[in-house]
């Protein structure tokens, strides 16, 4: 953690780019009672507000929580402009409650973090959607802890530690596009590792794809290891991703993508899903249709 302290004060020092962003928003209560009807709610007032509804998560391990994942026309087309892993950007994450509770994924955070240096172009798009977002569902505090701005352009949770683009991330090469997005489907038509689509957003044109993932396996069950973080109130950190660029497929490294989604944990707390790097490249593997290894946290 002191290493991370240097890189913060480092960053406070010499970017004027050191303004803290949440990753999540709250959102506008909705009528509690029960998640699944919470969810409902919300996807309502996501499609009166333009978005398209792709999926909806309720992790095993986990009652009272959710997910909806939606899309959004104009920022599919900035995302597949950018092109590669930024792929994980064509979905919009909003967690409910049972008890009408929503939070949702600020975007000013998330696309920083994949359009990289790509970002200054398409900042008014990313306002935008900011501004759609927030009529649909409100506009609350910011939630889940903060980064600068110059720090998730180029993100990492501590030096030495995966970027974005690290060549842990994929996992399978096939014969083509449609060859590896067969994979992945079928993979996870037949639950592969303990896995389930939540949802996919293909773009044949630009040979991009993205899917999420529901874990359910004793080893890597969402709701158990985001307990085990305490992590549960920012639950529109999940689903897991896994994507197709062009032939390739990967998934975003643990180490990346948790400290990403949750940046205000500890390592204290993550040394307890310590293993889990390892059983998510095994698991998204499995439905990438590899079989590679990896290292703990």
């Amino acid at each position: 953690m002191i290493m991370r302290w240097i890189s913060a004060w480092a960053l406070f020092v010499f970017s004027g780019s050191v303004w803290a962003i949440s990753p999540y928003i709250q959102g506008t209560p909705v009528a509690g009672g029960n998640v699944q009807a919470a969810a409902t709610a919300v996807e309502g007032k996501l499609k009166s507000g333009g978005f398209k509804v792709v999926g909806k998560y309720f992790p095993k391990d986990l009652a009272g929580y959710g997910v909806v994942v939606a899309t959004d026309d104009a920022m599919l087309g900035e995302v597949a402009s950018v092109g590669g892993v930024a792929v994980m950007g064509a979905a919009i994450r909003v967690g409910v409650k049972a008890d009408g509770s929503v939070t949702y994924t600020n975007p000013d955070y998330w696309y920083r973090a994949y359009f990289r240096k790509s970002f200054d172009k398409r900042e008014g798009a990313v306002k935008a959607l900011q501004a759609r977002l927030q009529s649909a569902l409100g506009a609350g505090k910011g939630q889940g802890g903060d980064e600068t701005a110059a720090s998730l352009s180029n993100y990492r949770y501590m030096l030495g530690m995966e970027r974005i683009d690290s060549s842990k991330s994929k996992l399978a090469e096939h014969g083509s596009f449609d060859e590896a997005l067969k994979a992945v489907r079928d993979n996870l038509a037949k639950g592969a590792g303990s896995t389930a689509k939540v949802y996919e957003v293909v773009m044949p044109d630009r040979k991009l794809a993205v899917f999420g993932v529901a874990m359910s396996g004793a080893d890597n069950s969402d709701g158990k290891w985001i307990k085990k973080i305490d992590m549960q109130e920012n639950i529109a950190g999940l689903p897991y991703e896994i994507y197709v660029v062009d032939k390739a497929v990967g998934s975003p490294y643990g180490r990346f993508r948790i400290a990403l989604a949750f940046p205000d944990v500890g390592m204290g707390q993550f040394m307890r899903i310590s293993s889990l790097p390892n059983d998510i490249v095994e698991t998204m593997s499995a439905v990438a249709g590899g079989d590679k290894k990896s290292d703990s946290w």
